[in-house]
């Protein structure tokens, strides 16, 4: 087994020029997950990584493509799946960073987004594309964007598109793709119908496992509160006040709920925002942009946007309410304690005592036993 703390990028099969230019921008070792799926991916074997965002996966994908990808074609030589609009601009924005020393052109194309800025873009030739499935399908159906020169696909947060109901959509557009391709598929969860599409559009992929539960225990310190429904309001505001988080993502289930919370949070504390799915896409990038750059320190979102926010500075996660799905929870508290990020988060989970049995089931996935947070 590799030690990340000796292995560096050069061990893993890359260029030397991508090597320099990695070092470059402060990529020094390689994560877990880009050190167990960059050589097969590297060698052109369909690969199925089992990781949480914010583990370092857009360069353990997008590394594979950038050297497969030639000087002569004038379309996309990459395609990208992402579920949400704002992960695949940040996809875009990290690839742009990656890719910097050769000349590639990248172009993100989503919905919410005028269609013709996007068309121009195509026409002019690009190297790869990132974009949410809907976006995709209209342009290639309109003939503005072509995947006979595919090498590599990528579906990112597949589990979230199945999720969101993307299967069609994904199915759709691997059906397109030229049977002569790499395919290379990452999801937080592995559940029977990722392993289904893996079966039908993936040529025996190699399956790399990083534990999104070792992830979590050691970048997040984790807790639960045990508080009635009527009472949970209460207890976010003493747990504001007691922590006094450097930034803070509250979690709801519902697109209503959150704007209950922001609604009464904004009378009472500055810098708070809302960001869920209603929201005009020119709002929600509006709040990202002010959320990245720390003019708002406490944002309330739902599970729906919650994986296309990756800030390294979040240092509390608060989930008022415990998410619907089990996987859900990891995925949120991964928000806090990034890689990038050189302190350790916490994340706090708002439990009723009828909830107790859903409370369980996240320590099993985990495999830890959460801690009670009291609170006077």
């Amino acid at each position: 087994m590799f030690d990340s703390t000796k292995i560096t990028f050069a061990d893993l099969g890359l260029s030397e020029e991508c090597v320099a230019h990695l070092a470059e921008i402060g990529y020094e070792h390689p994560s877990p997950i880009q050190e167990k799926f960059l050589p097969p991916a590297l060698k052109g074997t369909d690969c199925l990584g089992q990781s949480q965002t914010g583990t370092g996966k857009t360069a353990a994908f997008m590394l594979p493509i950038l050297e497969k990808i030639g000087d002569s074609e004038q379309d996309p030589q990459g395609l990208v799946l992402c579920p949400t609009r704002e992960l695949s601009e940040q996809v875009a924005q990290e690839a742009k960073k990656i890719c910097h020393f050769k000349d590639i052109e990248i172009a993100v194309v989503v919905g919410g987004r005028p269609i013709r800025n996007q068309v121009q873009h195509l026409e002019r030739g690009v190297d790869i594309v990132v974009g949410t499935p809907g976006r995709i399908i209209d342009l290639h159906k309109r003939r503005n964007l072509s995947f006979d020169n595919l090498k590599t696909v990528v579906l990112d947060e597949a589990d979230r598109m199945l999720d969101i109901g993307f299967r069609p959509d994904m199915e759709y557009i691997l059906k397109r793709c030229p049977k002569k391709r790499q395919t290379l598929l990452l999801s937080a969860t592995i559940p029977e119908e990722i392993s289904r599409i893996a079966r039908q559009f993936m040529d025996s992929p190699q399956h790399i496992d990083v534990s999104a539960e070792n992830v979590v225990t050691q970048t997040v310190d984790q807790f639960y509160c045990t508080v009635d429904e009527h009472k949970k309001f209460a207890l976010l505001v003493k747990l504001l006040s007691k922590e006094k988080p450097k930034q803070v993502i509250v979690f709801c289930r519902t697109k209503r709920k959150a704007d209950q919370i922001y609604n009464r949070l904004s009378t009472r504390l500055p810098s708070v925002a809302a960001l869920h799915g209603d929201l005009p896409q020119t709002k929600r990038d509006r709040v990202m942009k002010n959320f990245r750059e720390g003019h708002v320190r406490l944002l309330v979102a739902t599970d729906i946007v919650g994986r296309g926010i990756d800030v390294g500075g979040i240092s509390h996660i608060i989930n008022f309410d415990i998410p619907e799905h089990s996987d859900d929870y990891v995925h949120r508290i991964g928000r806090a304690g990034r890689l990038s990020s050189e302190f350790l988060g916490k994340a706090f989970t708002l439990v009723t005592k009828e909830q107790g049995p859903e409370l369980t089931r996240i320590e099993m996935l985990v495999n830890r036993m959460i801690p009670e947070y009291q609170v006077d």
